[in-house]
């Protein structure tokens, strides 16, 4: 029997003990439905070869090829991930489209006597419900921004405000990278996986309440945020951190001591400002470096580079709606000022 997914909330209720991903690893690193399991019944080289063979051969020597390949692997994944499963385990399968990949393994696990389901339309229609989600759905909930120069603990203070009750959207942890040259963070998601994880949190907004999301541009890193959360972060009333460049300089030093560990990172970060800052001030930034001088580096990084350019950014929008000043950003010191982050979002008129 073929389901049909509606809502993009759908997996997660309707009940399946495991959704089994069977497409080839490198389909499922780039995204995959939620909770989903990969047991391919083709891997990336065999998917390749059987692709070949269509193209250059014949469909009918490619099914055959791919038949006894599904087959091998198929009794692969019963023998080693899915032996232990009871008989009353729900499965949902699904591949690219809902084909032959999808069909054929759920109809051997279906004569072992599980209960088997296969996704109408496979991945492509998962893909299609994110993609409807995140481009034809306004954000449910009223947006507020957590705004405030670099180093103004914006991130950290976002988890605080989770722990505090408030609904919140982490888009740089989302795509796995910090918003600027030294903010890279290992391999960011593809695009699709991106949408994904951000279409899950939209749907579970509460409509009620307000979510916050940290002030961000259109593209974190090599993601882009879709036109319809960007078009309601633009127009969103914004609570604006305002502390000062000596505490931000020591909340940036910690913050980044990934990236001060790594000499080679760090002088690669700082050379890719070389079109934008004089030649001396570079060299100046990598003599800091180099001494180990991290706040100072920090320090010179936003008096000269970020905060005139987010001044910039920041010029045409209105001014925000409340600030909230900290003299401090140690660790000690940020659950105090994510409450009166909290208190100042909960004051806010949301209902113009």
């Amino acid at each position: 029997m073929a389901i049909t997914l509606r809502s993009i909330t759908d997996p997660a209720t309707l009940g399946f003990d495991d959704i089994i991903d069977v497409r080839s690893p490198a389909e499922f690193a780039r995204d995959h439905l939620p909770g989903a399991i990969s047991l391919p019944v083709l891997d990336d080289a065999e998917r390749a070869r059987v692709g070949t063979q269509y193209v250059q051969v014949d469909s009918f020597t490619a099914r055959k090829t791919g038949a006894a390949m599904v087959a091998r692997n198929a009794a692969r994944h019963i023998d080693e991930v899915l032996i232990d499963r009871p008989g009353n385990w729900r499965a949902l399968v699904y591949c690219w489209r809902g084909g032959m990949r999808s069909n054929a393994f759920a109809t051997i696990l279906s004569q072992i006597g599980w209960r088997v389901e296969v996704l109408a339309g496979g991945y492509k229609a998962w893909r299609r419900l994110v993609v409807e989600t995140l481009t034809t759905q306004d954000v449910a909930a009223p947006v507020v921004l957590l705004d405030g120069n670099t180093g103004s603990a914006k991130t950290d203070l976002l988890a605080q405000l989770r722990g505090l009750g408030l609904q919140v959207i982490d888009l740089e942890g989302l795509a796995r990278h910090r918003g600027s040259v030294f903010g890279h963070m290992g391999a960011q998601p593809a695009q699709a996986g991106f949408d994904t994880g951000l279409a899950l949190e939209l749907a579970a907004l509460d409509p009620a309440r307000p979510v916050v999301i940290e002030a961000e541009s259109a593209r974190i890193g090599g993601i882009n945020l879709p036109a319809r959360l960007w078009a309601a972060m633009k127009t969103a009333p914004r609570v604006a951190i305002r502390a000062p460049l000596p505490a931000r300089a020591a909340y940036l030093a910690r913050a980044y001591a990934d990236v001060a560990a790594d000499p080679a990172r760090l002088a690669g970060a700082i050379d890719r400002l070389r079109p934008l800052q004089p030649a001396t001030r570079i060299d100046a930034w990598h003599g800091l470096a180099q001494a180990g001088a991290f706040e100072a580096l920090a320090s010179g990084l936003m008096e000269h580079h970020y905060d005139p350019r987010y001044a910039r950014q920041r010029a045409p929008l209105p001014r925000p709606v409340a600030e909230v000043t900290a003299d401090d950003l140690s660790p000690a010191a940020l659950p105090a000022l994510a409450g009166r982050v909290a208190d100042a979002v909960h004051a806010l008129d949301l209902t113009r």
